[in-house]
């Protein structure tokens, strides 16, 4: 059944639509770099266009493996194609770099309690290298594609958050600070604008907006180097006393399981 459309759903389709437009530009693979994959031969330093379509196959079963919705696959291919026409890839490493776009991809499309773990990722889709591996090439393939990276503005929340002074702050004024700086620091230029219209709609005064980045920017520098006195991981811990641990291993065994549920005879 077809559902039809109030004015107010019409206009926010057509905003989203407009939106869309606006950066279709900018997510296109380079042509020159995609024919240059398409005119290679087969050898072991230059991929081809077939190894690159047996690798987005790859990533179709992956993601009807793990249930995921066509707009993940979709990213995930687009990004892919992106680098690739930017970058020269060997088809050893192409696995990789593959995988890598799928990971960011289904980190940015797909609900938190879906996302597989990283290891998980690696040992379904039968690929020898380590999560290590798959970290750095994701890294590599922020840099190139300017993509802003949601876990690296919530690292740099959580840096913030450890100095009282960004208590003062308003949420909204310190989030688009920190995300401020992220689109410098990647160079997306093409982002400014929206950022403007963010600032804008929340009525972020620009003096508010300024004194803010430059203390996040400085707090970001301090904790970035070693000699910032970071959080000790052992202590983080939590240690149960042996008197305790022992009460809480009887108390496990006096806990009611529940029947066996009987098998249904034909």
């Amino acid at each position: 059944m077809i559902e039809v459309l109030t004015t107010t759903d019409s206009q926010k389709l057509l905003c989203q639509l407009n939106a869309l437009l606006e950066q279709e530009s900018r997510c296109q693979p380079e042509v020159c770099g995609l024919r240059l994959i398409e005119s290679a031969h087969d050898n072991v330093l230059r991929m081809t266009a077939r190894q690159r379509d047996f690798e987005v196959e790859d990533l179709l079963s992956l993601t009807q493996f793990f249930g995921f919705n066509t707009e993940t696959f979709s990213l995930a291919v687009d990004l892919l194609d992106r680098f690739l026409s930017k970058m020269k890839v060997q088809p050893k490493h192409l696995g990789c770099v593959g995988l890598s776009c799928f990971y960011l991809a289904f980190k940015s499309t797909e609900e938190e309690q879906n996302v597989p773990l990283a290891t998980d990722l690696i040992r379904i889709s039968q690929y020898r290298f380590m999560v290590s591996d798959l970290m750095r090439m994701e890294k590599i393939v922020l840099e190139k594609e300017k993509y802003i990276n949601s876990e690296r503005l919530e690292a740099q929340l959580k840096a913030c958050h450890c100095r009282i002074m960004f208590s003062k702050a308003k949420p909204s004024v310190l989030a688009l600070s920190i995300t401020t700086l992220e689109i410098q620091a990647q160079k997306c230029v093409e982002l400014t604008e929206g950022v403007q219209c963010l600032q804008k709609h929340s009525k972020i005064n620009g003096r508010d907006l300024t004194f803010w980045q430059e203390l996040v920017s400085k707090c970001l520098t301090e904790y970035s180097l070693n000699k910032c006195s970071k959080p000790n991981v052992q202590k983080l811990k939590w240690i149960v006393p042996g008197c305790t641990a022992w009460q809480l291993k009887h108390s496990y065994y006096r806990i009611t399981h529940l029947p066996t549920i009987p098998e249904m005879v034909p």
